[in-house]
């Protein structure tokens, strides 16, 4: 019981850290790169697949849930007419997340798919950092740190602890709180 209560309460997050973002392109604030959240969205959903059979449980349902408003918002991306232009490295980043299928499949083992995704939202996080390295007053620290937040109680909520299970989430809050604190060090320098 203790485990879903976490669970539902990443749930909870998960929603609070989108529902801004979400509002922004819908009111024409924010226009998204389609192919970025199609490859975010494959990234999770496969993630939390990967999760659910090696045992994450109600751990796993928040990465799930995040997975399907990632692709939402690839949805609101494209019916808003947002950026929709593909680059050749967008269609290498696809590449490789679709890749992680085979692996998984001919592997029988979710790990190795979980890895490679993992490894891939953490390279798709270099442009990021890059641009907020350079303006650090660009991105909003709240939405990181509650992804930081929500991973960290996706950990806890888990059911099993496996590689499998635990990488993803642990790796992206890691990644979050360095990138906060990146922030904060650069907003400090650069006045």
């Amino acid at each position: 019981m203790v485990k879903e209560i976490i669970s539902g309460l990443a749930i909870a997050v998960t929603f609070i850290a989108f529902f801004p973002y979400i509002h922004s392109i819908l009111v024409g604030r924010t226009k998204p790169h389609v192919f970025s959240w199609v490859i975010w969205g494959s990234t999770t959903f496969i993630v939390f697949l990967a999760q659910l059979e090696d045992g994450g449980g109600a751990g796993a349902w928040p990465i799930g849930i995040s997975g399907l408003i990632t692709f939402y918002i690839a949805l609101l991306a494209y019916r808003k007419k947002a950026d929709i232009t593909i680059t050749n490295m967008d269609w290498a980043f696809f590449a490789a997340a679709m890749a992680s299928i085979p692996v998984w499949y001919f592997t029988s083992d979710p790990t190795w798919a979980v890895i490679l995704l993992t490894g891939i939202d953490v390279i798709g996080f270099g442009p990021t950092i890059r641009k907020a390295f350079a303006h650090p007053y660009d991105e909003d620290l709240k939405f990181f740190a509650l992804f930081a937040l929500r991973n960290l109680l996706v950990v806890m909520a888990l059911e099993r602890y496996t590689i499998a299970t635990m990488l993803f989430p642990a790796v992206i809050a890691s990644v979050c709180l360095v990138f906060i604190c990146m922030i904060v060090y650069r907003r400090r320098v650069v006045g």
